[in-house]
C-alpha cells in the first residue's frame, strides 16, 4: 500500500517511524513549513521533517494545504492511503476523497470526546482517569468521521501533557498499523461516532494563567495539563512565574495568598483548599525546586499571586 504521511510535532514521529518500519510504502511526508523560533529567530524544521529526511523520504511543505498546485502534486503521487497525525491544517475535501483507502486520522482521545487540537491537555485538565487513541476515516468535519479502531490507556496521577503524549504516541503507532492491516484485509467496518462530543480547541500562551478560583485538585490538574506547553503561570507580586509541579493539600487559604513557606514547598490558597508548589520557573531563569527558589528569595507569608491576568 502506497501511503503519504501528514504530521508535524514530536507526537507524530513514533507513528511515522512505525509506518516507515513496516511493509507499507511511505512515498512522501507532508509537514508544516519551517518557522522562525527562539531568540535568534532562526528557521527551525518540524520533528517530522527531521525524521523523514533522516530516512531519505521526500518531504513536502505547502504553506497552505488547500493550494491547487499542492493538490495537483499530491494527486500525481497516487497514494492509496493518506495518514494524518497532528498535522496542523484542515484537509480540503479534494484530498480527503483522493486515496482509494481514504484519509486515516490518528487522534489522541477516545472520540467523540475531545475533538480538536488539544485533546491530551484537556483530558488531564478535566481530571479524566482514562483516555486513548482513535483511528478514524476523515470527513469534512473536525474529527467527526467514523471510527475504525480505539485503544484506551490510563492517565496516571502524576502524568503531565508531556508524559501522556509520549505514551499515546506509542499507542497510536501500534493502532495505526493494526488499522491499515484491517483496511487492507477488509476486516474493519467504520462505525459512526456516538453522541456525547466535546471539544478541545487549540491552546495559546495566555491560556496557561492559573484559575485560582478553582479547587486545589482542579488547579493541580490544570498545571499538569499545561506542562510542558503552554505552561501554567501566575504573577507573584507582579513577577511572572511558571508553576511546573504542585500537589493539593487540605489547608484553608485565601485564593492566591501564600499561607506557608516550608523547606521545600510554597503553600498557596485556592478556591477550595490549597496547593503545595514543588517546582517552578521564574521568567528568564531555569526550572528549579521550590526549595531552591525559597533559598534564593526573601520569601514571606502573606505574599500573593494575582488572581487576575489583567
Amino acid at each position: 500500500m502506497k501511503t503519504v504521511f501528514f504530521g508535524t510535532p514530536e507526537f507524530a514521529v513514533p507513528p511515522l517511524q512505525a509506518l516507515m518500519g513496516s511493509a507499507y510504502d511511505v512515498i512522501a511526508v507532508v509537514t508544516q513549513p519551517d518557522r522562525r523560533k527562539g531568540r535568534g529567530k532562526h528557521f527551525s524544521s518540524s520533528p517530522v521533517k527531521a525524521e523523514a529526511e533522516k530516512q531519505g523520504v521526500e518531504v513536502l511543505q505547502p504553506e497552505k494545504v488547500k493550494d491547487r498546485s499542492f493538490i495537483r502534486e499530491l494527486r500525481e503521487l497516487k497514494p492509496e492511503a493518506i495518514i494524518l497525525v497532528a498535522y496542523g491544517q484542515i484537509l480540503p475535501i479534494e484530498i480527503i476523497h483522493l486515496p482509494e483507502y481514504g484519509c486515516i486520522n490518528v487522534h489522541a482521545s477516545l472520540l467523540p470526546k475531545y475533538r480538536g487540537a488539544s485533546p491530551i491537555n484537556r483530558a488531564i485538565i478535566d481530571g479524566e482517569r482514562k483516555t486513548g487513541i482513535t483511528t478514524m476515516l476523515m470527513d469534512e468535519g473536525m474529527d467527526t468521521g467514523p471510527i475504525l479502531l480505539q485503544q484506551e490507556i490510563d492517565i496516571d496521577p502524576d502524568d503531565t501533557a508531556g508524559s501522556l503524549s509520549i505514551k499515546l504516541a506509542e499507542t497510536g503507532s501500534r493502532l495505526l498499523l493494526r488499522t491499515l492491516e484491517g483496511i487492507e484485509n477488509n476486516t474493519l467496518t467504520p462505525v459512526p461516532q456516538p453522541e456525547g462530543a466535546s471539544n478541545a480547541p487549540l491552546l495559546s500562551k495566555t491560556d496557561g494563567f492559573i484559575p485560582w478560583e478553582k479547587s486545589a485538585e482542579e488547579i493541580c490538574n490544570f498545571i499538569r495539563g499545561m506542562t510542558p506547553w503552554p505552561a501554567a503561570y501566575g504573577f507573584l507580586e507582579g513577577e511572572r512565574i511558571k508553576i511546573l509541579k504542585a500537589l493539593p493539600c487540605d489547608r484553608d487559604g485565601e485564593r492566591g495568598l501564600i499561607t506557608a513557606i516550608e523547606k521545600n514547598t510554597i503553600v498557596v490558597g485556592a478556591g477550595q483548599g490549597s496547593i503545595s508548589i514543588l517546582e517552578l520557573q521564574p521568567a528568564g531563569k531555569p526550572a528549579m525546586s521550590a526549595g531552591a527558589f525559597i533559598r534564593g528569595r526573601d520569601m514571606k507569608e502573606g505574599m500573593r499571586f494575582s488572581i487576575s491576568n489583567d
